[in-house]
């Protein structure tokens, strides 16, 4: 059991705001202390990060949401062979084909569904490595093993990892391993350039 939010709340309060005198101004002050900390980034460094995040073919608004959740710059994608649109061969649209080709300073591995073989699918021009997916029947944790297993293959801290995967349960991935983050293939392939 926790705490309640307001120390002199009891049995049945629904820890909703006091109403004592002096809201309006807490509000306040705590509105003010917050903006001070958020930081006030120079245009150079703001036009930095616009360019990797054309690079890393994410729209800006994203780029930076990612990096102030992680407090690092994306260093990979992990794709699904459901987001790449692979079925049954492994063989991309020349649309994809294009966005996945154009990524610059991030590595593009991939994630293959039987019944796709991750050797086929690492033949992909532009994937640089590809590994079994893990089984939807798995447990949170098995399943969290499995990805981290993949990214500690690569070197890769699974927070500057982008997974980019289609149905539901690829987006319980995400959270599993920790990772930067998630897009789904459409949000990601289905957009025109940054």
């Amino acid at each position: 059991m926790t705490a309640p939010a307001n120390p002199r709340a009891g049995i049945g309060h629904n820890n909703g705001p006091t109403l004592e005198s002096g809201a309006s101004w807490r509000r306040y002050s705590w509105a003010r202390a917050r903006a001070e900390l958020l930081p006030t980034l120079p245009v150079e460094v703001v036009r930095m990060r616009v360019r990797r995040a054309v690079e890393l073919g994410l729209p800006y608004k994203t780029y930076a949401g990612i990096r102030a959740s992680t407090g690092h710059d994306l260093i990979g994608f992990l794709f699904s062979s459901n987001a790449l649109g692979l079925l049954r061969e492994a063989r991309l649209d020349a649309a994809r084909q294009a966005r996945i080709s154009a990524i610059q300073g991030a590595e593009r591995l991939a994630l293959a569904h039987p019944p796709l073989a991750p050797e086929a699918v690492a033949q992909i021009e532009g994937v640089d490595g590809a590994f079994a997916a893990p089984p939807p029947h798995l447990s949170w944790s098995a399943t969290r093993d499995a990805l981290r297993a993949v990214l500690r293959a690569r070197g890769h801290p699974a927070d500057r990892v982008l997974l980019v995967g289609e149905p539901g349960f690829e987006r319980d991935w995400a959270e599993a391993a920790r990772m930067a983050g998630f897009l789904t293939g459409t949000e990601y392939f289905g957009r025109s350039a940054p």
